[in-house]
């Protein structure tokens, strides 16, 4: 029932809801108070009560234009409610009367059409740059009596108010775990529509997920939106979000049920690890698998156990300290500077990757950087890289880079160690062979053939299992394109300048269930 009346009450509005106000023709000259203090444009909310059920309040904007010096026109443009479109309403050539400050006007208006019949009363006043209107509506609808209360309030605006009803950016936090489901970030379209993509396994192993998550928007300096940013959004259903200028414009955008992608992952979970022996020396140490796909810099460290007495521990090894399951990877930053040399540098950071490690030793300058062979092959269009982590940065920070001497090793007093947790996409370049050139340690930073780049922008410490879930995000001038050739390189450190010798021993990072989400 209460429905209909909705439309009954569309239908009133739409057709000529107050043609006439009262009129008088020996009314006083108001035309100074008039156009100084009543005149102009009008910001507030209109309720509607529909048999004593009150509806929320929505934001509109009136006109008052003067009429005559004695009478003012009132008009509500685009006027709507409950989503119904109903028009513009006007109340015409309405007579003032004073008491005080406050200035009245009234009206009334007998409509009947078919089976519909109905009284309409306005009752208005304007009060030191306020205005109120009351509409009562008593209807009857096939015999049926039924009624409608609409009330306006607002305030007159200056005329420097802004326009601009706007929301300028929408998003949602991947760092909070209600959005996980989240795989492409919202695009703001041109028609005020809001569209983004999840994962679809992640909905259809729990729909609930599309009702908590938790977005984040901005909206035109000095408006107001009809939804608290921050908030969780049932999204499993289309949301309107409505948003008020300053001087009462209004536009709405419709955040839409989003579209469900299929997916594929990479993982590591670092369950499974394989005990490695270095060749020339009598000494193994593990490795986590896919020994073919991850690599770490434990390959390198062992070299160095020929000239280091006593290096036991390994950059990266296994331990029980995990988020889910048996093992994790801990990354450790060893202090070797006390022994630097032309072939062992001032500090190891412990680093965990995609792709393999090949020094050469025959080389008179070992360059290390060139032994860490980053990416893997990937087919999909990366979208998320996701994981758990936890950070203790080591006490000393040293400055090992270039250094081949004790001596020189600069200590950096104050500076504290950040870990560095990052993947990312390049374009394959092959050899004659055909087989790709990696990036190494000299350029997967700073490479034209990178593509997008998913990093931790908090690489401070985390005493509790922390998750992340980065976006790649793709380079100026980038974009992915089907069918052309990529690498893969997941690239964790424990140490976040660690390319350049440079961190703090003792520096531990702990990693598990490493994700790469891909289309």
């Amino acid at each position: 029932m209460k429905k209909n009346l909705f439309y009954l009450f569309a239908l009133i509005c739409s057709m000529s809801l107050f043609t006439a106000c009262s009129d008088d023709d020996d009314a006083p000259d108001y035309s100074k108070v008039i156009e100084s203090e009543i005149a102009g444009d009008y910001k507030g909310s209109l309720t509607v009560t529909v048999e004593g059920t009150t509806m929320p309040s929505e934001p509109q904007k009136i006109k008052i234009e003067k009429a005559s010096p004695s009478a003012i026109n009132l008009s509500l443009a685009d006027f709507s409610f409950m989503g119904i479109a109903i028009g513009d309403v006007e109340l015409k050539n309405c007579a003032l009367s004073q008491n005080g400050d406050t200035y009245t006007f009234t009206g009334t208006q007998e409509l009947k059409v078919d089976a519909l019949s109905c009284t309409i009363n306005a009752k208005g006043t304007v009060t030191n740059g306020a205005v109120k209107v009351d509409m009562d509506i008593d209807a009857t609808v096939g015999g049926l009596k039924q009624s409608v209360k609409v009330v306006y309030e607002g305030t007159r605006l200056t005329g420097s108010e802004s326009s601009e009803a706007k929301i300028k950016t929408f998003s949602f936090d991947m760092s909070n775990e209600a959005n996980a489901i989240v795989i492409e970030q919202p695009v703001i379209n041109d028609d005020n529509t809001i569209t983004f993509r999840v994962d679809e396994a992640a909905v259809e192993a729990d729909a609930n997920v599309l009702k908590t998550l938790v977005p984040t928007f901005i909206v035109s300096d000095k408006a107001t939106a009809s939804v608290e940013s921050g908030k969780a959004m049932n999204l499993s259903q289309d949301v309107t979000i409505t948003v008020t200028a300053e001087d009462g414009t209004i536009a709405t955008y419709i955040v839409k049920t989003p579209i469900k992608v299929k997916t594929a992952a990479l993982e590591f979970d670092f369950e499974a690890w394989e005990s490695v022996a270095a060749s020339f020396i009598n000494y193994a140490y593990d490795k986590p698998k896919p020994t073919d796909v991850l690599a770490t810099s434990s390959e390198g460290a062992a070299m160095m156990k020929l000239m280091v007495a006593g290096l036991t521990e390994m950059p990266v090894a296994k331990v029980t300290d995990a988020f889910s399951g048996n093992y994790g990877a801990k990354l450790i930053t060893l202090d070797t500077s006390e022994h630097t040399s032309t072939l062992v540098p001032a500090l190891t950071s412990g680093s965990l990757f995609t792709g393999s490690f090949d020094l050469d030793l025959s080389s008179e300058d070992i360059d290390r950087l060139a032994a860490t062979k980053f990416g893997v092959a990937y087919d999909k269009k990366p979208l998320l890289f996701k994981g758990w982590y936890k950070y203790t940065a080591g006490e000393k920070y040293i400055n090992g880079e270039g250094v081949t001497k004790p001596e020189d090793v600069v200590i950096e007093e104050g500076k504290v160690d950040e870990c560095s947790i990052m993947a990312v996409l390049y374009e394959t370049e092959n050899d004659e062979k055909g087989n790709n050139i990696s990036l190494t340690g000299h350029d997967i930073n700073n490479s034209p053939r990178r593509v997008a780049v998913a990093a931790l922008s908090d690489g401070t410490n985390k005493s509790e299992w922390t998750p992340f879930n980065l976006e790649f995000k793709y380079l100026e001038g980038k974009a992915y394109e089907a069918g052309k050739e990529y690498q893969l390189a997941i690239v964790c450190s424990s140490s976040k300048e660690g390319d350049r010798f440079k961190g703090a021993g003792g520096s531990t990072l702990l990693l598990d269930e490493l994700e790469v989400i891909g289309e």
